[in-house]
Order: C-alpha cells, then structure tokens, then sequence
C-alpha cells in the first residue's frame, strides 16, 4: 500500500486496509488508516470513497463507544450512499438503526425513529429482498407502526438469520439486529439460533470486533435458561476479548443480570456504578435502562417492592425499544406486591401488545404470569396455571420458577396451604438449584408461614472457582489442548496451566478426566453450551 504511487489507489487501499482491521477488532490502526486515506487525497476523495469512509468513521465509533456519537455519523453515510450504492446504503441504514438502539434515550441527532423514517423511504429494490432488507424493513415498522404490523416481516427475517442459507457476512454483520429482532416477538428459538451462529461464525473468521457482543448476548441466554456457571464462563471469555481488543465491553451488562438473578446485591451495586458513570459519559441509553432493569429483578428478588418498582419504573420511562419492554414483567409484579396496583394495568397492556404479536409459549407465558397478579379468584388461578403450562413448554427455568413461586403466593394468601406448599416446594428446589438465592429464599419464607421446614440443598462446589477459571475448566473438559485454550482466551500455555492446577485443587480432583463429573450441575450434563465452544 505504501508503493502505491496513484492518490486515489492508495486511498482505496487503506480504506479497504481499514476495514479489514475493524473486523479485528485493531480499531485504533483502523482509525490511523482512515486518517491515511483522507491524507493522502487532501480530503478530496471522489464521493463514494468519501462516503465509504464517513461510514468507516462511524463504524469505528461505534465499535469503541457505543454510544450516541455513532448514529449520526451513519446516517449521514447511508444518506450519501443512497444515490451511488442502494445496497450498500441499506446495510448502512441498518447499522445506523443498531446504533441508534445502542444510544437509547441518549440519543440526539439520528435517533431510532429518524432513522426508521429515513430507512422506510428508501427506494424499493429490483431484486428479491435479502435476509438483512427484510430486517431493516421490519425492525423501521416496529419504530413506525408497532409490533403488530411489524411481527410478519420480523418473524421472517428471524428465521433466515437462524437458517445456515443466510450468507456469513450478513450474519457478522447484523446478527446482533435479528436476534433484537426475535426477542421483539419473544421467540427464545429463534434467539437462541442465531446468537450460536454467530458465535461460530466470528470464532472461525476471528471477526474480534462482534464476537464480544455476541458471546455476552450468548451469556443471557444462557443465564434465561438457568445455566449460570455456562454463562459465567462466556462472560469471562467476552471480557477477555475485548480487554485484548480494546473495544466496548459487554460482559459487565450480563454480569449485572446474572447478579441480580442471584441476589447478590454486594455484586450489582458496583457493576451498577460502573456501567452508569461509562454510559453516561458515553451517551450508552440503553445500558442506562439496562441497570435500572436488573436493579428491579434484584430487588423483586430481595422482597424489597417499593425499590423495584421504582427502577422498574425508570427503566420503562426511558422507553428503550427493548430493554424497557422486558422490564414490564418487574414493574407489574413490583406494583402489584407494593400496593400500588392501579400502576399495573396498563403495563400489562403495553406488555400484551408486544407478546400477542409474537405469539410464542414464552411471551404469552411471560404475560399469563403478569395477568395473574392483577386478577382475582378463578381468574387469576387459570392465569397462573396457563403461564405455568406455557413456560413449562420452554427452556427458561429462571421464569418457570417464579411462576410456581408467585402462584404459591397467591394460594398461600387465599389460605390454600396445602396447594401452596406444592408450588412452593417446587419453586424453591428449583430457585436454589439454580443459585437464584433472593427468590429461593422469598419462596422459602412463604413455606415457612405454611409450617414447612425448609433445607438448602444447592451444591457449593462450582461457586468456588472464578469465571475465567470456569471457563478454562469447561473447555479442558471439552478435550481442548492448554495452547487451543491460551489462544482462545488470550493466555499463554503456562498460565492455563497454572489456571487448571487451582481448578484441580478447588474442586479436589487430580486430572481432566474427572471434569466432567466435577463440572455438571445436580441432574443436568451442562451439554447445552458445548455447540458453541
């Protein structure tokens, strides 16, 4: 590139140079040779070089800040290219749109509803609609028009991006946009597809620069389905990540989460404080909402009411896209719990418009569940046994659990207690299975009232090992050589092995072969993460 006499050629090439080292994830050379490229030329490239690299500029932002300086920088970029490269110019319209997610309430210019007006006045296209045109229609109609009128485009462009015929590319590059997109419709299928994909796809291409993001969204996957120590382990690993890289990191969004699940306020209050102070400065909207969001699980978690529903009822004022519509559960059941009942209503509603559009076991379980605590008598009975019908159909024990617990609630106060010991029992084996210590012990108070005694029987021995040791175990479990896991992790052979001898120590075993047995949880085989490793 250096030997390349000719401005406009060399210009090209760095800019294509420039690209590449985006994707891994080398964001400060990206930006030097972007800057390489303007140089060269005295900032007279010719109007598609100039466009391509306002949009390299805001990709880069984005990938360092995500935050709100990113969505004006690409929309004036897809704008630009609309007249040159119309292609081009959707996909551009799209990464505006995920930016504009990203900033949330803190956007300025380029928010999510001028985007979407911007992308739903784009020219149609000649040719058949590819899986990413038929996400940017859909995911522009949800901002528009709602969920009902977006459900049929977003439910397509969902399952193309879990199928294996959508190309590699698209899925790096916008996969974090169609499981946004299945989580609109509460399809934990669909989510759960693409997000693996998508692992896969950035471990095999080393596309450093997603595979943050994705192994963090992997996490909360994980983290619904009840499998902490998996998502411990892709926590760790999303972190190491982007420490090597330099980028925004994911994992502390997760870890907050799967704090909160567990009661551990000691945990989330320092990871709240960070992350606000970061979002702020960075105008992050949406990890704002975020905190708010795990800080009413935790305290609904805790029996604290008054303190849930008041994050809860912050993180919906920031009417974040996403994250305050997965709050709507919190604040009903905070609301309904504090006294304050006449608050519940119509979050239910705007929960019910998001959850009939998708119509999934999980959403109208999620919302069956909600409906319960705002009725009476045979009605709120036949809500609870429907959410628990539903939810019992999926792999998202964390919301079954507190089904059952919110059910032996209610019977308990309907003075059912032998009804009531049954749910609770069963909520409370499973909320202390799992390590959801602050609900495990709502249910066990309740049981307790009911004349019940209660034992924990949760296993201990997992918890003893760090993340990052967590990880390093599951993989050597796995078969995975000391260099093979150094070199996912950014470690040396000897400190993995150093690693493993702690490992080996903690859990009182002396070699890999009794990992597996070490490793697994009470009942289960831990194989639901193992796709992706």
């Amino acid at each position: 590139m250096l030997l390349t006499a000719d401005p406009a050629r060399h210009a090209g090439r760095a800019l294509a140079a420039a690209q590449a080292s985006l994707q891994a994830g080398a964001f400060g050379q990206a930006l030097d040779l972007l800057t390489m490229a303007e140089g060269r030329t005295d900032g007279r490239l010719d109007d598609f070089a100039s466009a391509r690299a306002d949009l390299l500029r805001g990709q880069i932002v984005f990938a360092t800040s995500r935050g709100s300086d990113a969505p004006p920088l690409l929309l004036k970029a897809a704008e630009r290219l609309k007249p040159l490269d119309l292609d081009l110019a959707r996909e551009t319209h799209l990464s505006a749109w995920m930016a504009a997610a990203f900033a949330g309430h803190l956007a300025g210019a380029g928010d999510l509803l001028e985007i979407s007006r911007a992308a739903r006045a784009l020219p149609p296209r000649n040719q058949p609609p590819r899986p990413l045109d038929l996400l940017l229609e859909g995911l522009a109609r949800l901002v528009t028009d709602g969920p009902g009128a977006a459900a049929p485009t977003l439910r397509r462009a969902a399952r193309a991006f879990a199928s294996a015929a959508t190309p590699a590319r698209e899925v790096l590059q916008f996969g974090w946009m169609a499981h946004r997109a299945a989580d609109a419709l509460w399809d934990e299928d669909s989510w759960r597809a693409i997000l693996v994909r998508q692992v896969e796809l950035a471990r095999t291409a080393g596309a450093l620069e997603q595979l943050p993001g994705n192994l963090a969204s992997l996490a909360q996957d994980a983290i619904r389905r009840g499998d902490f120590a998996g998502a411990d382990a892709l926590i760790a690993e999303s972190g190491a990540v982007s420490e090597a890289t330099g980028g925004s990191g994911y994992a502390s969004y997760a870890a907050m989460y799967l704090a909160a699940l567990r009661g551990r306020q000691a945990e989330v209050t320092p990871l709240v404080e960070a992350t606000l102070a970061e979002a702020e400065a960075r105008g992050h909207g949406a990890a704002v909402t975020a905190v708010h969001w795990v800080s009413a699980i935790l305290y609904n978690g805790l029996g604290r009411y008054a303190d849930a529903l008041a994050a809860a009822e912050q993180a919906t004022g920031d009417a974040h896209l996403f994250v305050s519509s997965w709050v709507l559960p919190e604040l009903i059941e905070a609301a309904s719990r504090s006294g304050n009942t006449h608050l519940a209503p119509g979050a239910l509603e705007r929960l019910a418009e998001r959850t009939q559009a998708g119509g999934t076991d999980f959403g109208l379980g999620i919302e069956a569940r909600c409906r319960a605590l705002v009725s009476q008598g045979q009605a709120a009975e036949g809500s609870y046994r429907e959410a628990i019908e539903r939810l019992g159909r999926t792999r998202l024990r964390p919301d079954l659990a507190r089904a059952h617990l919110l059910y032996g609630e209610w019977l308990r106060r309907e003075n059912r207690r032998v009804d009531a010991r049954a749910q609770l029992r069963t909520a409370h084996a499973m909320l202390d299975a799992m390590g959801m210590a602050g609900f495990a012990e709502r249910a066990g108070r309740e049981l307790r009232v009911t004349g019940e005694t209660v034992r924990t029987h949760r296993a201990e021995t997992a918890t003893t090992l760090t993340a990052q040791e967590a990880y390093i175990a599951r993989l050597a479990r796995d078969g995975r050589t000391n260099p093979e896991i150094g070199a996912q992790l950014f470690l040396s052979a000897r400190t993995v092995e150093w690693h493993l001898g702690n490992v080996f120590s903690k859990l009182g075993i002396g070699s890999r072969r009794e990992l597996q047995a070490a490793l697994a949880p009470p009942g289960r085989d831990g194989r639901d993460t193992r796709a992706v490793r």
